[in-house]
């Protein structure tokens, strides 16, 4: 098990718009994982996905209330999960961003149909939550380092996402 995560407090990082990152090379992510639709079944996929490009470690999955529901409009259970992801290869952050959208259409995700849709029905939603970016601490070396970062479009998290990471962070202490 990675100690990557041990003692991170997502609280006190540094957060950053996914659009000022694209360029930059990271080496492992904090996923979150959902699905309305079929859940175990695309949920098994992406995992098997992810794993091609790196080490996973996943959180409990929880099945929760989708948070538009009203009473007057109800909508499915969303099944959600975490995954700390630890990259094989550095990648910049547009190329995984790819290709966790490739993995999405790869499981059926439809995004056209589903705007036009009252109730949404999402085969996998992949959200970057956290980065770990790679920095060379010297050029004349070969010495790296990481950081982590909060991609500022998913803060503040979700309870569900807060409960998964937490539940990565003890996992590796």
């Amino acid at each position: 098990m990675h100690k990557a995560l041990a003692g991170l407090n997502s609280d006190t990082l540094e957060r950053y718009a996914p659009e000022a990152l694209q360029a930059q090379l990271v080496t492992a992510v904090l996923l979150a994982l959902g699905s309305n639709y079929h859940a175990e079944k695309y949920l098994a996929i992406v995992r098997e996905r992810l794993s091609t490009l790196g080490e996973i470690q996943q959180s409990t999955a929880f099945q929760n209330p989708d948070f538009t529901a009203t009473p007057e409009l109800p909508k499915p259970d969303y099944t959600n999960q975490c995954v700390y992801l630890s990259l094989k290869l550095p990648m910049t952050l547009q190329r995984l961003q790819q290709t966790f959208k490739q993995f999405e259409c790869e499981c059926h995700r439809q995004r056209l149909t589903e705007q036009s849709m009252s109730i949404k029905q999402v085969t996998m939603d992949i959200d970057i939550l956290l980065i770990s970016l790679y920095i060379t601490t010297n050029s004349l070396s070969k010495n790296s380092d990481s950081k982590w970062i909060v991609m500022n479009d998913r803060y503040p998290f979700k309870a569900h996402e807060k409960v998964g990471m937490e539940e990565l962070i003890q996992r590796s202490m």
